[in-house]
């Protein structure tokens, strides 16, 4: 059953974000198999039985590094950075809620992502998780309602590019749910980052 006739409002759809650069890991994010797969197709994979469709967002450079049995949605700016995915995904379809899942949170699980759809907030413009780490809001895991794509567009034209922001300035229309696990959101964006992930999996 998708979430169109689960709840009667906008589609929900997933959006994989691939499109980073992975300078601090020393390697592609998106290409590290975590579970047996390349993460953004772990993820992609995770997404579909949720969403309505799902797709993979990238750079034009990375044309080549995804499978053409993945659908992507490439960055429609040449600046980079989560908020122009964001966008690009929004100018491919403005009359859904775009569910973004960024590829460092190797120990995120469908669990998770249900809860905040379980949470979700129609009539805002969005739900995201309150990070375990900082205490902010997670840009990054996080439902984004059709409401929200004007707000995104005018940080843009002020030259803001952190989503995180626009969570922070818009509090009255945002809902924040909390992990039931917080190590289900932790980031991993270093080498050292991963070893404490593999460590982590090692004894799942």
């Amino acid at each position: 059953m998708t979430t169109e006739q689960n709840n009667g409002r906008y589609p929900l759809y997933g959006l994989v974000l691939a499109g980073g650069k992975s300078v601090r890991m020393g390697q592609d994010k998106g290409a590290i198999k975590w579970h047996g797969i390349e993460q953004r197709y772990h993820l992609h994979n995770m997404l579909s039985h949720i969403c309505d469709k799902v797709f993979i967002s990238c750079r034009s450079a990375q044309k080549d590094d995804v499978l053409d049995t993945y659908p992507v949605i490439f960055d429609t700016r040449t600046d980079s950075g989560p908020i122009v995915a964001l966008l690009s995904a929004f100018e491919h379809r403005s009359d859904v809620a775009w569910l973004v899942v960024a590829c460092d949170l190797p120990l995120l699980d469908i669990a998770a992502l249900k809860q905040l759809i379980e949470n979700r907030n129609f009539s805002g413009i969005a739900t995201t998780y309150q990070s375990p780490y900082d205490g902010l809001p997670e840009p990054l895991v996080t439902i984004w309602e059709p409401d929200s794509y004007q707000i995104l567009m005018n940080y843009v034209e002020l030259g803001l590019r952190c989503p995180r922001k626009v969570l922070i300035n818009n509090m009255d229309k945002v809902v924040v749910v909390q992990s039931t696990d917080p190590q289900l959101l932790l980031n991993a964006n270093t080498p050292e980052d991963a070893l404490k992930v593999r460590n982590i999996l090692l004894f799942q």
